[in-house]
């Protein structure tokens, strides 16, 4: 499925900003223009960051530089990896989406350590366990938050009531609190209103319920650990709604259409919203927002950073600070559902208002909470490719109608042949 804001499985290039920055397709290398430039490059992606803030940037530090913002399409990774290697034509301020912010901090000195620049002095103010992810083992920071996603279970009421169940969020949440009462609500949604699923895919549920707990699929130590209880418990659970034909097998892009008809629920992070809104929108005020069953956990989030080829540190880390305030990133909420990994701005008035399209309710209450418990852990550099095979082998499931045994069997020994080629014991 491809989402238009979920990082972690897009592959559609996006386009540059529609906000009328000024694009460019390269910035400074190690020597150019010194360590006091009055010229600074940004570079991010679309949905990245708030373009109304970031041109607002580019006014506000006007008389100490010219910022030039740059929205890049295509591969991201791609194209920052292979730029930092080549050493020339390197932006001085970079984005990281956070399923790859792993896999650069084995080369951390690529990028200066924020710390010496300040970040120490305001770290408090962003989620420690957000914050933790991009920081390497001898402690420098190489990234500063942009966003997290923390989940939730995005249901329609209507549907809900027509079922004869509670539509009100916090007696939804109650019933569906842990993963096996929610499938028990969707068995019964199912029967009462014929043609509707409860869930997507069950790549969808693995992933939240992996993302649930502090462990994945490589410890600290360097070890292999996806063939253990908690990916195994994580894999049965998303097993269970295809068991019980609630999973609407959706794997491809017929979910824009499939989200205002046939799926009763959506498991997804705070972006999320933004998603279903755009491809839904005569479903307006008919959804409603409660706890994810089980727990929270975070999909997606980015962060800032800067290449040690930054021209003008000490300034590109005010023009960071300023762009990612906890008053910018309520304003990054407002402007592109952009969910602040400061908890400062869930308090602030453009987080605080109803949503017209949730039927008014106030979200930030849901998705608070969520962002303050999702549980910490540690991902290597290694862990998505190491992940890649069981969500391969769940689709298989869903598409050829492989054995769950066969295919659980098959998803460990691939991931742990992945895991071996990537130095992984």
């Amino acid at each position: 499925m491809d989402l238009s804001r979920r990082g972690f499985l897009q592959a559609a290039a996006l386009t540059a900003a529609a906000s009328g920055l000024t694009v460019a397709c390269g910035g400074g290398s190690g020597s150019a223009g010194g360590k006091n430039g009055k010229n600074l490059t940004l570079w991010y992606w679309g949905g990245a960051l708030s373009d109304k803030v970031v041109a607002e940037a580019k006014t506000h530090f006007s008389g100490q530089v010219k910022l030039t913002a740059a929205s890049i399409g295509g591969d991201f990774k791609q194209k920052l990896t292979t730029t930092l290697a080549a050493g020339a034509s390197v932006p001085d301020i970079t984005g990281i989406k956070g399923e790859d912010m792993a896999s650069f901090l084995p080369n951390a000195n690529r990028f200066l350590d924020l710390n010496d620049l300040g970040f120490k002095k305001i770290a408090s103010q962003y989620l420690d366990w957000k914050t933790k992810l991009a920081r390497t083992e001898d402690g420098r920071q190489i990234g500063f938050p942009i966003d997290i996603g923390p989940t939730a279970l995005f249901y329609r009421a209507d549907l809900f009531d027509k079922a004869g169940l509670p539509t009100d969020p916090d007696k939804v949440a109650a019933r569906a609190g842990t993963w096996e009462e929610y499938f028990a609500l969707g068995t019964e949604l199912g029967k009462k209103v014929p043609g509707t699923y409860l869930v997507n895919n069950i790549s969808s549920v693995f992933n939240i319920a992996v993302g649930q707990g502090s462990a994945r699929f490589i410890d600290q130590d360097n070890h292999f650990i996806g063939d253990q209880d908690h990916i195994r418990t994580a894999w049965d659970t998303a097993i269970r709604p295809y068991t019980l034909g609630i999973d609407a097998k959706i794997n491809d892009n017929t979910w824009n259409a499939a989200i205002g008809k046939s799926l009763s629920t959506e498991l997804g992070a705070a972006w999320h919203a933004l998603d279903i809104e755009q491809a839904a929108p005569k479903t307006k005020g008919k959804w409603r927002v409660c706890a994810t069953p089980g727990g929270p956990a975070n999909q997606g989030g980015s962060y800032l950073a800067l290449p040690k080829q930054c021209r003008n540190p000490e300034e590109a880390f005010k023009i960071i600070s300023w762009i990612l305030s906890p008053e910018n990133d309520a304003r990054g909420f407002t402007d592109a559902a952009i969910f602040p990994a400061a908890p400062a701005a869930y308090a602030m008035p453009a987080m605080t208002g109803g949503d017209p399209f949730f039927g008014g309710q106030k979200v930030i209450e849901v998705f608070g909470p969520a962002a303050k418990a999702i549980p910490a852990s540690y991902e290597a550099p290694a862990d998505a490719a190491v992940m890649a095979p069981f969500m391969t082998e769940l689709s298989s499931i869903e598409a050829k109608g492989k054995k769950p045994a066969d295919a659980w069997k098959d998803a460990v020994a691939q991931a742990r042949q992945i895991a071996r080629r990537q130095g992984v014991n």
